[in-house]
């Protein structure tokens, strides 16, 4: 019998599938805290009560939809989210990356591939650690680092963890181009064994809540072939 540590961290399982989730379950409660729900209801619930450091998630839940449940989720604390789907189509691996998953695997999957993707997950450091008093003002945009807001035009936008914390990075180091390589291993982390293609729809979503054009951005711009670059507005304060 395997005895685990307050410490171990906590991961919870979601899944309608008994199956599926007994399975994950039992391989996982060898090295983690583990608790599991069918539904979303039941996870919302033990999710309050666990504080989990990871979701596990199925992308179809039989009351809710793993994109609400991920946005739900995330919108009440950093936790890392890993889905779990049976669609292979690009739109919808587009779809869970826009919903702020960190990782996601494709059913059939193996234990062992599972284990991996856990352990690079709660390797990640989530949150850049700025200055607590850097508080960075560009024109009409400011990001408050020590309570991970940010305004525009006096407005609060609504992001997420990922959304704050690439905005955050690159208005850091205005002017300076980033390779999506570089900003993967700056952001996600560099053991990071997720789609590459996550840098592109997360900027994507950044610019939908931040830029008045996203054909024309006015602060995140497109380095051709390159990445990314913050760029700092005429008339800045």
């Amino acid at each position: 019998m395997v005895t685990l540590s307050a410490t171990n961290p906590k991961i919870l399982v979601v899944d309608d599938d008994f199956g599926v989730r007994n399975l994950i379950y039992r391989f996982l409660s060898r090295k983690y805290q583990i608790e599991s729900a069918a539904d979303g209801r039941t996870a919302l619930s033990l999710f309050e009560q666990f504080n989990p450091a990871l979701v596990i998630l199925d992308w179809n839940l039989p009351d809710t939809s793993g994109y609400n449940l991920c946005q739900e989720m995330q919108s009440r604390n950093n936790v890392l989210v890993m889905i779990l789907t049976g669609r292979t189509e690009e739109a919808d691996k587009i779809k869970i990356l826009a919903a702020g998953a960190d990782d996601f695997i494709t059913k059939p999957f193996s234990l062992a591939e599972i284990e991996v993707r856990v352990q690079a997950l709660l390797r990640r450091v989530r949150s850049i650690k700025p200055s607590p008093s850097q508080r960075l003002i560009f024109k009409q945009l400011a990001i408050n680092p020590e309570g991970r807001e940010v305004t525009l035009n006096d407005k609060p936008l609504n992001l997420t963890a990922l959304e704050f914390n690439i905005l955050h990075f690159l208005a850091s180091h205005p002017g300076q181009a980033w390779s999506r390589p570089q900003l993967i291993q700056k952001i996600w982390g560099c053991d990071y064994v997720g789609d590459g293609r996550v840098v592109d729809v997360h900027i994507g979503q950044l610019r939908k809540k931040l830029e008045a054009d996203t054909s024309v951005p006015e602060f995140i711009k497109t380095v051709r072939g390159y990445g990314y670059k913050f760029e700092i507005p005429e008339s800045t304060t």
